[in-house]
């Protein structure tokens, strides 16, 4: 049983990175240009399905982040029950709870380039301007819970490293996602204008951590 419970874990888990990689990697990276609000506005409104489809995968990822976070509180709980707490309330702060809710600045991005009467006291370059203002406030809030979610992989792998059951070389990967993501989000907010390094640095420290973790837990999970 707890073997097919590391396995569905592993399995969620790549539903997550497959959904937001798509999402945060592909959508956004393919719709929003950064600086330029008639833009980034013109290619909302043309690839409409795809910006929503976005969000929508996005939500898919979060709500499955809540269930991951249960299971593997469930998994290392006998390891060190108030690691376990803790590591498990900050993944549900980071995404379930910080994401979900900053997905209404995606909705919001697209909605007042809908058309609706009660803007049509705006013109279509002010309205895109709100538009990128907009998409700006999701991508800090994005940051916002990669704070949260950087400390989670931090008690995440000292879980491992205590458990003893769990090759030690996964803990020390999820460390170096967990410095990873804060390096992103602190030096994004103390040392603006070097977004493009911090996000390599984030993209990599996370396929070294978590994507291991997950083919791990999928092909190699073991009984604790």
């Amino acid at each position: 049983m707890e073997k097919k419970t590391h396995r569905l874990t592993g399995l969620l888990y790549l539903i997550v990175i497959i959904c937001a990689g798509f999402s945060q990697g592909y959508v956004r990276e393919t719709i929003i240009v950064s600086g330029d609000a008639l833009a980034t506005a013109t290619n909302i409104l043309e690839d409409e399905e795809l910006f929503r489809l976005g969000l929508s995968l996005d939500l898919v990822a979060f709500i499955t982040d809540a269930i991951i976070a249960v299971l593997l509180y469930q998994m290392f709980k006998p390891f060190g029950k108030n690691l376990a707490l803790a590591s498990a309330a900050l993944r549900l702060i980071a995404h379930p709870a910080i994401g979900s809710i900053n997905l209404l600045n995606h909705y919001l991005a697209i909605h007042v380039l809908g058309g609706a009467e009660y803007l049509s006291s705006f013109d279509q370059e002010q309205l895109a301007s709100v538009s990128l203002l907009l998409v700006d406030a999701h991508t800090n809030g994005y940051l916002i819970a990669g704070g949260f979610f950087g400390l989670h992989l931090l008690l995440l792998g000292l879980s491992i490293h205590k458990s003893n059951t769990i090759p030690a070389i996964l803990g020390w990967f999820l460390l170096a996602s967990s410095l990873g993501y804060l390096i992103e989000t602190f030096g994004n907010f103390l040392v603006p204008g070097y977004e493009t390094y911090t996000a390599l640095i984030v993209g990599f420290s996370a396929a070294l951590g978590e994507v291991s973790f997950t083919f791990y837990l999928l092909i190699k999970g073991k009984k604790l």
